[in-house]
């Protein structure tokens, strides 16, 4: 079965051909892809490749983690579904409500938008991250006297 390594820490000017050629000279490759910025159409600063086997991917891993790729340190790991990355939650609370969903065409094979949604796992983590992102407003309350001590000196530092 395919296994799909994450490859961080790219320079903006690497091209998939660059990429595909520094995988390849140490065994097959499936595909590579590397992540552009969409106005710019540099290098995001990561991407994949997908190798045939779970052992080739762990060689691949020993291999090139830590690799030296123009002046920068290759940082290679299995990648991770996008609901197991870290800030996953963050990306879901930005993401479009559910009334903007329902006036979009649904997909061949998925549900109108009079249907109920099977969706209640994306709906929770909606929910949770609005949550989440109201509690980001306010300070923690184990910092809060440091935080006033440090607004009261900022305000002494613009007064004087």
């Amino acid at each position: 079965m395919p296994v799909r390594l994450y490859v961080g820490n790219l320079p903006a000017e690497v091209d998939r051909e660059a990429l595909e050629k520094l995988f390849r000279s140490a065994g097959e490759v499936i595909s590579t892809k590397v992540i552009r910025d969409r106005k710019t159409g540099k290098c995001r600063g990561f991407g994949f490749v997908t190798v045939s086997t779970e052992e080739q991917a762990q060689q691949y891993i020993e291999k090139f983690n830590g690799h030296s790729f123009g002046d920068v340190n290759l940082r290679i790991e299995l990648a991770q579904p996008r609901e197991k990355r870290e800030g996953a939650e963050a990306k879901a609370a930005v993401s479009p409500s559910p009334a903007k969903d329902s006036a979009r065409e649904p997909a061949k094979g998925s549900k109108t938008a009079g249907e109920k949604s099977t969706s209640g796992k994306k709906q929770r983590q909606r929910v949770k991250a609005d949550a989440e992102a109201k509690e980001a407003v306010e300070p923690d309350p184990r910092w809060a006297s440091q935080l006033q001590r440090i607004k009261e000196q900022l305000l002494q530092a613009t007064h004087s």
